[in-house]
């Protein structure tokens, strides 16, 4: 699964992410991209939700019915912090969650996307990642499928282990949206990304591209201009209500939709657009 296998190169040197608030940083972006290009993490980038992973890792694979029960919709985060001090409790380490994270497959494609980012010349995308997982979920995929270089920001939940070896998860902002789940609405990241690189930059990008699947990928979608171009998982939550948007409100969607059921259609939209 190793993406360095893939385009030939050495794999990264693996260093301790730096973060600022729950952003991870990468080094100076130069400001010469013509593209910005978002992506979902949990069955967007892998086949998997990490979280429902993880529990792989429990005794038994399984959770007790007590705590299952605790969950709340909205508050899916504070329910995985829960989880996460559970697994604690039951002696799950660090090495036993990032050996399950690792684990994951790729969705159909993706490796193929990556390499197809990784070897485009340096002034074509900014990469970025957007997920409602957590950092320490995301960043033990990427660092083993070789691929964490190729993002330059990655927006998640913030999760370090405490002294105790306990994963703690935190919120990663709090927000207004009706739309979205308590800790984090991706269309106030975009929004906010966007903007403040365009005013780095000087001048907006060519285009925006996000590639997504679930309903918390359609609230950022929506903030997508006629230009750019959202990138649903084919039959996929994100799919179905740009479709019943479409449908309902006609002119509400502004980007144009590309369903992909495997990331290649993902890699031949985006050739189409590097020779403009």
């Amino acid at each position: 699964m190793n993406l360095d296998c893939l385009v030939g190169s050495p794999s990264p040197i693996l260093t301790p992410p730096r973060s600022r608030r729950a952003e991870i940083m990468a080094s100076h972006i130069s400001n010469d991209k013509r593209f910005l290009i978002f992506f979902d993490f949990d069955e967007t980038i892998v086949d998997e939700t990490s979280d429902d992973m993880v529990v792989q890792a429990a005794p038994g694979q399984h959770l007790p019915g007590w705590l299952k029960d605790t969950y709340q919709p909205g508050r899916y985060n504070e329910y995985m912090q829960r989880v996460l001090a559970y697994l604690a409790e039951q002696g799950v380490t660090e090495s036993d969650m990032r050996n399950v994270m690792e684990k994951m497959p790729a969705t159909p494609g993706m490796l193929t996307l990556l390499q197809y980012l990784r070897t485009r010349p340096q002034t074509d995308f900014e990469v970025v990642l957007l997920s409602d997982a957590n950092t320490f979920f995301i960043e033990s995929w990427l660092r083993r499928a070789g691929a964490r270089q190729l993002f330059h920001r990655i927006f998640s939940n913030p999760a370090t282990f405490n002294k105790d070896g306990r994963l703690v998860m935190r919120p990663f902002h709090s927000h207004d949206c009706p739309r979205c789940p308590d800790n984090m609405c991706k269309q106030v990241v975009v929004r906010d990304y966007v903007a403040r690189r365009a005013q780095e930059r000087g001048r907006p990008y060519q285009r925006v591209f996000y590639v997504g699947d679930g309903a918390n990928d359609f609230c950022p979608a929506l903030s997508l201009g006629p230009r750019d171009v959202a990138f649903p998982r084919r039959e996929f939550p994100m799919h179905r209500l740009i479709t019943e948007t479409h449908e309902a409100m006609p002119g509400e969607f502004k980007a144009v939709t590309v369903p992909w059921a495997n990331a290649e259609d993902v890699v031949q939209r985006l050739r189409k657009h590097v020779v403009e």
